[in-house]
C-alpha cells in the first residue's frame, strides 16, 4: 500500500538483517580491495572508491541489482531463517504470536500442499464474481475486496489529514493497474510496447492456466480497461505536489463527482459506516471510474476482477502460477534470471504479515543498546549542524529561517523500535491454505487501516518494522525514524572512527532531515500541516537553486540515450546533497579541537566520503535501469555517488579535484541549497 504521507529513502529493498556485533567483525569500514585505485577519484569517484567491489561481486541470478548492503540482507535472511526453523521445532500454544509465525512460514514452504491446492483456495471468491450480474454488485464486491486487502479499480488508506496533521482521515487515490505506473500503458516507444505485449501475453497465459475460455478476449478487455485507467491518473511528476492530490470533501461532494458509484454502499460495506470527510487525490480519476460503471459491461467488469484477484495472488498459489508472474515482474520488468529461493519469498512475506512480531523476536536476539545510544548523538549533532546551516544561507529571509529552526527543533527522532507492539491476537493463522493465510493477514492490516480513521493520530505508531533496513521522514508528523537494521555496516560501525559513521549513518540521518525541507516536505509546518510558510520570495530562490539540481540530473545518461529524470528525483537529490553537507559540518563540529589520523592510508575527510560512496556501491542490470528511471524517485546508484559529490567544495579539497577533471563543476554551476 502507498502511504502518500511518507517520504521514504529507499535504502534497500530488503527487510531482513544482520546482528551489528557479529557481522562488523568481518567488515573494514574503508578496504582498498573495494576500490579501483587505477582510477582517478576526479573521473569517476564511484568506481575509483567502488570499482573493486563491483568486480568482486557480480549480481545474482535471482536478483535485478545487487549492492554493498545486500550481502549484509542475505546473512541476515540466513539467521531469520534459522529463527524460523527453531520456531518449527517446538509445539506452540493455538493462537500465541509464536504459533502464528512458524504456521505462516511452514504452510509457504509446503509446496506440495501448494501444488494439489492449486487456485483451488480462491474458487469461493472467483465463484462471487460469476455470480455477478448487476453493476451494484460489481461495486459491492470492488469493496468487498478492499476489506480483503485487495485493491481493485482503487486505492483506499488512512493517513493523518495534511491540513489537520492530528487526525487521522480516509484517503481515496488512483489505481487498479496491473503495471507499475500509467506510463507503462501511454507510452510508445519501442521498449514500452514490449512491456506492453509481454503484459498482454501474461494476462492470456493466467487466464488461460485458471481454466477461462476465450483467455486472449480476456486478455485484451483486461489490458483496455486498465488503459483507460491509466490515462486518467495522474503522473508520478504530477503526484509530487502535495497541494495538487489534497481534495478535501464529504461523501455528498464526492458523489457529485463521481455519481455512478455508490459510496455509501461502499463505506458501508468495509465498515467505515461514518466516514466524514475524506480526501480525493486525483478528483479525474474518480470521474473517469464513475463514467466506466455506465460504459463498461458487467461481464467486461467481472473479467478484469479475476484478473485482479488473481494477479495479486499469484505469488502465493501454486509454482506455475508464480512463475508466470515473474516471468512478467521478474524478468520482464527487472531483467531478474532466475527467482529468489522459495525460503527467501516466503519469509519475506511472513515478515510483512507479522512484521512488529517477528521486529520484536528480532531487537531481543540482534539489538544492542549501545548502537540506540551512539545514534541518538549523532541525531543531536545532526540537528546541530543543520539549524547552523540554516542561519548561514544567504539565500532565505530571516522570517523564513525563524519558521525553518521551529520546524528542525520540533522534529521527532525514532531510533530502534517501537515503544509499543502492534497487537496480533485478532489476526487468525491457519493450516488450510497459505493463500488464505494472506489474505487473513491483508484483511487484518485493512482493519487496522479503517479503525484510525477519526481519531487522533498516534504519534508512536511507526510505519517501518525494526528489521527493516531502511528509513523515512514522515511530514505529516515532522519526524525522522531509522529502524534498528540499519545501524549496522556498512551504514553504523559500532565501534567505527567518527569519519566513517558520518560519512554512512551520519549522511543518511543528514538524508531524512532534509526531506523535511526538500520541494515536498518544505510544504509542510513544524506541526506537520499543509501550508505555505515561506515568502514568496524565499520560496522563489529556493525553486531557483534546486533548478540547477534538476538540470545537472537531467544531463546524465543512464543507458544507451536514456537520460536520468531530474524533476521525479528531486526530493531524494536534494536529501542526498543536504545529508552529505550538513553531515560533514556535524562531524567537524564533533571532532573540532581532536587530532584525526589518517586510517588505512586515507585522511579523516577521504574516509568520510568513501564511506559514504560504498553504501551505494552496487551493479545493476539493463532492465532495472529502465524501470527505475521510469517508476523510482530515487537517483542510481552510481548517481547518487557521482552526482552531488561534484557540488561539494570540500570534496574537491578532500581529493584534490581539478579543472578539467569529469567530477569538476564550475562553481557557478554547482547546486547550494542546504
Amino acid at each position: 500500500m502507498k502511504f502518500k504521507s511518507l517520504i521514504i529513502i529507499s535504502i534497500v529493498a530488503y527487510f531482513l538483517n544482520v546482528a551489528c556485533t557479529s557481522n562488523e567483525e568481518k567488515i573494514k569500514a574503508i578496504d582498498p580491495s573495494d576500490m579501483d585505485l587505477t582510477i582517478k577519484p576526479g573521473n569517476d569517484f564511484d568506481n575509483y572508491a567502488n570499482g573493486g567491489w563491483k568486480t568482486k561481486h557480480t549480481i545474482p541470478d535471482d536478483k535485478s541489482r545487487y549492492g554493498s548492503f545486500d550481502q549484509l540482507a542475505e546473512t541476515g535472511e540466513e539467521q531469520v531463517k534459522v529463527l524460523m526453523e527453531e520456531l518449527a521445532s517446538i509445539k506452540h500454544e493455538k493462537g500465541s504470536v509464536a504459533q502464528k509465525v512458524a504456521d505462516f512460514y511452514a504452510l509457504g514452504m509446503d509446496t506440495v500442499k501448494l501444488e494439489q491446492q492449486g487456485i483451488s483456495p480462491l474458487q469461493p471468491y472467483l465463484d462471487k464474481i460469476n455470480q455477478i450480474s448487476t453493476i451494484d454488485e460489481i461495486q459491492q464486491t470492488i469493496a468487498s475486496f478492499h476489506a480483503l486487502g485487495l485493491s481493485p479499480l482503487f486505492n483506499f488508506y488512512s493517513a493523518a489529514d495534511e491540513k489537520n496533521s492530528e487526525m487521522v482521515i480516509t484517503y481515496l487515490a488512483q489505481g487498479g493497474l496491473g503495471m507499475p505506473d500509467r506510463d507503462y500503458y501511454t507510452k510508445d516507444d519501442e521498449r514500452s510496447l514490449t512491456i506492453q505485449s509481454a503484459y498482454l501475453n501474461y494476462i492470456e497465459k493466467t487466464f488461460a492456466l485458471m481454466g477461462e475460455p476465450d483467455a486472449k478476449v480476456k486478455a485484451q478487455e483486461v489490458m483496455k480497461l486498465e488503459t483507460r485507467l491509466a490515462k486518467a491518473s495522474m503522473t508520478r511528476l504530477e503526484q509530487r505536489d502535495p497541494y495538487k492530490t489534497y481534495h478535501k470533501m464529504d461523501v455528498k461532494g464526492f458523489s457529485a463527482i463521481a455519481p455512478a458509484y455508490d459510496w455509501n454502499t461502499y463505506f458501508e460495506t468495509i465498515k467505515l459506516k461514518n466516514p466524514g470527510d475524506v480526501i480525493v487525490s486525483q478528483p479525474d480519476f474518480f470521474t473517469e471510474a464513475s463514467a466506466m460503471m455506465k460504459e463498461v459491461s458487467v461481464d467486461t467488469w467481472k473479467t478484469y476482477l479475476k484478473w485482479d484477484l488473481v494477479n495479486s495472488l499469484s505469488n502465493y498459489l501454486s509454482p506455475d502460477f508464480e512463475q508466470l508472474s515473474f516471468d512478467f515482474y521478474g524478468k520482464e520488468l527487472s531483467g531478474q534470471i532466475v527467482q529468489r529461493p522459495r525460503w527467501k519469498r516466503v519469509l519475506g512475506t511472513t515478515n510483512r504479515a507479522l512484521s512488529e512480531a517477528i521486529g520484536q523476536m528480532y531487537v531481543e536476539k540482534y539489538f544492542p543498546p549501545e548502537a540506540k545510544e551512539r545514534m541518538i548523538t549523532l541525531v543531536q549533532n545532526l540537528k546541530i549542524s543543520l539549524g547552523e546551516r540554516i542561519q548561514d544561507l544567504d539565500w532565505m529571509g530571516d522570517t523564513t529561517k525563524v519558521k525553518a529552526i521551529e520546524k528542525l527543533d520540533a522534529m521527532r527522532v525514532k531510533v530502534g523500535y517501537p515503544d509499543k507492539w502492534r497487537n496480533y491476537s485478532a489476526l487468525a493463522v491457519d493450516t488450510d491454505a497459505y493463500v488464505l493465510n494472506v489474505l487473513r493477514a491483508r484483511s487484518f492490516a485493512f482493519d487496522f487501516d479503517v479503525s484510525k480513521i477519526n481519531k487522533p493520530v498516534d504519534k508512536d505508531e511507526w510505519f517501518m518494522p525494526p528489521q527493516m533496513v531502511n528509513a523515512y521522514y514522515n511530514p505529516t508528523m515532522n519526524e525522522i525514524v531509522f529502524p534498528a537494521a540499519i545501524l549496522q555496516p556498512p551504514f553504523f560501525y559500532l565501534t567505527g572512527d567518527d569519519a566513517v559513521n558520518y560519512g554512512a549513518i551520519g549522511v543518511v540521518i543528514g538524508h531524512e532531515m532534509s526531506h523535511g525541507f526538500d520541494d515536498q516536505g518544505r510544504n509542510y509546518d513544524k506541526e506537520g500541516n499543509l501550508t505555505d510558510w515561506w515568502t514568496s520570495e524565499d520560496a522563489e530562490r529556493f525553486n531557483q537553486r534546486t533548478a540547477v539540481l534538476v538540470d545537472q540530473f537531467n544531463q546524465y545518461v543512464v543507458l544507451d540515450t536514456l537520460r536520468a529524470n531530474g524533476k521525479l528525483t528531486l526530493g531524494e537529490n536534494i536529501a542526498d546533497l543536504g545529508g552529505l553537507n550538513i553531515s560533514y559540518q556535524a562531524y567537524k563540529n564533533a571532532t573540532s579541537g581532536k587530532q584525526e589520523p589518517s586510517l588505512d592510508g586515507f585522511t579523516p575527510d577521504q574516509r568520510f566520503y568513501l564511506a559514504y560512496a560504498h553504501v551505494w556501491a552496487q551493479n545493476i542490470r539493463d532492465k532495472e535501469i529502465l524501470r527505475r528511471t521510469n517508476d523510482d524517485v530515487h537517483s542510481l546508484g552510481h548517481l547518487r555517488v557521482i552526482g552531488p559529490l561534484k557540488n561539494i567544495p570540500e570534496f574537491y579539497a578532500a581529493f584534490d579535484i581539478k579543472e578539467g577533471d569529469p567530477m569538476y563543476l564550475p562553481e557557478d554551476q554547482r547546486a547550494k541549497i542546504w
